[in-house]
C-alpha cells in the first residue's frame, strides 16, 4: 500500500467511516486499530485506554494472533514511550524502538518490532487513548534489517485518523452510558412499582388473614370465604412479581430483534396473568435501534396498564409492517376509561412517557378507550 498525497487522504475518509459505523466502545476501539494499521499499511497496531492505577483498561491489538496475545501474558504498564505519549500528548516517531533509552524490553513472546509510530488519542486535554504501530511494510525487501520506517506523511495521516478516533470513541462512551442511565431509570421506575404494588397486595392478604383468623371459631363459613380470599390475593402478588422480573431482565433486542422479543415477553405474561396475552407480527422488516428499544418499552408501558389496571380478559399485541416502518398495537376488552380526562389518566397510565418515547424516535402514539369497550394503544414509527 502506497501512502503518497492523493492515496492517504481517501483511505482516511474511509478509516474515519468505518469507525462512525459502531457505538460500542470496544467495537469502536478495534474499528480504530484495524484502520490505522491498513491505513499505513504496519505489521502490527495497538490503541490502550489507560486506567487510574498505572495499567491499562483496554488493550486492542491486530497483528497478533490469539495464540500470540495469550502467550505474551498481562497487558503492559504505563511506562517508557506508552507512558510518553500518555502522559505528554506528544508523538513518537522512532526508527528503531530498541535503540530508545525508554526501551524498556517485550515479553518472551512478544514479536519483535523496530520503526515505531505512536500518537495519543486526546480529547482537549484528556487523553483517551496511547495509537501506535510497528514495522511498516516495504513494498521491496529494505536494504538493512529495521524496516521502512514510517514518514511524516504516515504522521500526518494518523493524527488525522486519531483526531476522528478521539470523536468516535467520546461518542461510543456516550452512548454506553446513555443506555446505563436508561436502564437504570427504567429499573428505578419498576422497582418502585413493584414495592407499591406488591406491598398493597401484602397489606391486603395480612388483614385478611387476622379476620379469618377471628372468624374461624365463631362463623367458621365466614372464615372459609376469607381464606379463599387469601389465596386469590397471594396468586396476585405472585403475578406481580413474576411480570417485574420478566420486565426487569435485558431486553434481548441486540440479539433476538423486537419481534422475538415481543413474543418472549408475551409469552411470559401470558403464563403468569390469568387474562390471555396475544402476539402476532406481519411482515415486520428490522428498524433503527432507538426505534425498536422505544416500541419494546411503549409495549412493556402498555401491557403493564392493560394487565394491572383494565381488568381485561385478552389483551392483543400486533407488529405489522407499515411503509418502510412499522404499527405497534396494544389492544385490551377491558373497562376503558374516557379520553375527555386524558390529562388526568395520563399521568396514572404513563401516556405522557409513552408520547414522548415515540416522539423522541420520530414517531406517534395514539390511545383510543371508552368506557367499558377496553382501549387500544398504537405507536407509529417510520423506519429508518
Amino acid at each position: 500500500m502506497t501512502n503518497g498525497p492523493g492515496a492517504g487522504i481517501p483511505a482516511v475518509s474511509t478509516a474515519i467511516l468505518a469507525m462512525s459505523r459502531h457505538l460500542e466502545v470496544r467495537d469502536v476501539l478495534k474499528t480504530i486499530v484495524a484502520s490505522a494499521r491498513e491505513l499505513l499499511d504496519a505489521e502490527y497496531a495497538a490503541l490502550g485506554v489507560p486506567d487510574d492505577h498505572g495499567g491499562f483498561a483496554q488493550f486492542v491489538v491486530d497483528g497478533v494472533s490469539a495464540e500470540q496475545w495469550k502467550a505474551i501474558g498481562p497487558l503492559p504498564r504505563q511506562h517508557g514511550i506508552l507512558a510518553a505519549m500518555l502522559h505528554n500528548a506528544t508523538p513518537e516517531r522512532l526508527a528503531d524502538v530498541r535503540e530508545d533509552p525508554r526501551f524498556g524490553g517485550w515479553p518472551a513472546a512478544h514479536p519483535d518490532m523496530s520503526d515505531f509510530l505512536g500518537l495519543p488519542v486526546a480529547d482537549g486535554d484528556e487523553i483517551l487513548g496511547a495509537l501506535f504501530l510497528a514495522n511498516k511494510r516495504c513494498p521491496a525487501p529494505p536494504s538493512r534489517g529495521n524496516g521502512c520506517r514510517f514518514t511524516e506523511e504516515d504522521e500526518r495521516l494518523l493524527g488525522i485518523l486519531a483526531q476522528h478516533a478521539a470523536i468516535a470513541l467520546t461518542n461510543a462512551r456516550l452512548y454506553e452510558r446513555s443506555r446505563e442511565l436508561t436502564i437504570a431509570g427504567e429499573r428505578a421506575r419498576l422497582a418502585h412499582e413493584l414495592h407499591d404494588a406488591v406491598a398493597q397486595k401484602l397489606f391486603s392478604l395480612r388483614l385478611t388473614a387476622q379476620a379469618a383468623t377471628a372468624l374461624v371459631d365463631r362463623d367458621p363459613a365466614r372464615a372459609k370465604d376469607e381464606l379463599h380470599q387469601v389465596a386469590a390475593l397471594a396468586a396476585e402478588a405472585a403475578d406481580e412479581l413474576r411480570a417485574a422480573v420478566v420486565e426487569l431482565r435485558p431486553a434481548g433486542l441486540d440479539e433476538d430483534g423486537l419481534v422475538a422479543t415481543l413474543r418472549s415477553q408475551t409469552q411470559v405474561l401470558d403464563r403468569a396473568h390469568s387474562a390471555r396475552v396475544t402476539f402476532a407480527a406481519h411482515c415486520v422488516r428490522a428498524l433503527p435501534a432507538a426505534q425498536e428499544e422505544a416500541m419494546l418499552r411503549v409495549a412493556q408501558e402498555a401491557l403493564h396498564n392493560a394487565l394491572r389496571h383494565s381488568g381485561a380478559g385478552h389483551v392483543e399485541v400486533t407488529l405489522t409492517r407499515n411503509g418502510q416502518g412499522a404499527l405497534l398495537r396494544i389492544a385490551d376488552n377491558g373497562c376503558g376509561f374516557d379520553p375527555g380526562t386524558v390529562r388526568r389518566a395520563g399521568r396514572h397510565l404513563g401516556l405522557v412517557s409513552m408520547r414522548d418515547r415515540a416522539g423522541g424516535v420520530g414517531g406517534k402514539l395514539t390511545v383510543e378507550s371508552e368506557p367499558g369497550k377496553g382501549t387500544a394503544v398504537e405507536m407509529e414509527v417510520p423506519g429508518g
